[in-house]
C-alpha cells in the first residue's frame, strides 16, 4: 500500500538532490526523510535503510534544523587541539632517538616507555597525556614502540658467528 506524501514540494525537492549527487551517504539521508515524507515511523525507515532508528532521528533533525543543507556532510573535524608545540614535539623526539632515559633523569631505566615519555613531558612542559593519547601522540611523531633486544655483556663473538652459520645451514637442509 502506497503512503501519501506529506509535503508535495519538500518530496520533489529531495528527488531532485537524489538525482544530483554520487554521495551515497547523502543518498542515505536523503531517502531517510523521503521515506519521513511519505509518512513511515523512525523504526519502519531504520528497517528499510537497514541503520539504527537513532540515526534516523538524527538525519531528521539535521533536516528539520537546516534542510537539505543540514544533511550534507561536513569536512573533517580535526579533533583536540595538540598539546605540546611543534618545537616541543621535535624536541621531545630528539631526546627519545638520542638519549636514554637514565641519561635525562629517570635511573636506573635503560629503554623508553609511554609512562616514562609521560613524566619526561609532565617534568619539561607541564602537560600531562593519558596513556593512550601518548601512544597516539607518538605514533603521529612516526615513532614506534617494541621490546629491546637484550644481548650479553660479555658474549663470546666467535660462538655466536659459529651458532649463527649452524643455525643458518640446519635451516637451509630443513
Amino acid at each position: 500500500m502506497e503512503k501519501k506524501v506529506v509535503n508535495q514540494t519538500e518530496y520533489d525537492n529531495i528527488l531532485l538532490s537524489l538525482k544530483d549527487t554520487t554521495s551515497k551517504r547523502l543518498a542515505q539521508r536523503l531517502y531517510a526523510v523521503l521515506y519521513f515524507l511519505k509518512g513511515y515511523k523512525h523504526y519502519q525507515i531504520a528497517e528499510l535503510l537497514k541503520i539504527d532508528t537513532h540515526t534516523v532521528s538524527n538525519y531528521l533533525e539535521k533536516y528539520k534544523a537546516g534542510g537539505i543543507n543540514g544533511l550534507l556532510e561536513r569536512k573533517y573535524s580535526p579533533g583536540t587541539p595538540r598539546l605540546l608545540t611543534p618545537e616541543q614535539e621535535e624536541k621531545l623526539v630528539e631526546i627519545i632517538t638520542t638519549h636514554t632515559p637514565d641519561e635525562v633523569g629517570f635511573p636506573p631505566r635503560k629503554n623508553w616507555n609511554l609512562s616514562i615519555i609521560r613524566e619526561l613531558i609532565k617534568r619539561n612542559y607541564e602537560v600531562e597525556y593519558s596513556q593512550s593519547g601518548m601512544a597516539d601522540a607518538l605514533h603521529r611523531l612516526g615513532l614506534s614502540y617494541s621490546r629491546p633486544t637484550y644481548t650479553l655483556k660479555k658474549a663470546d663473538l666467535e660462538k655466536q658467528k659459529n651458532f649463527i652459520n649452524d643455525f643458518t645451514d640446519i635451516k637451509k637442509n630443513s
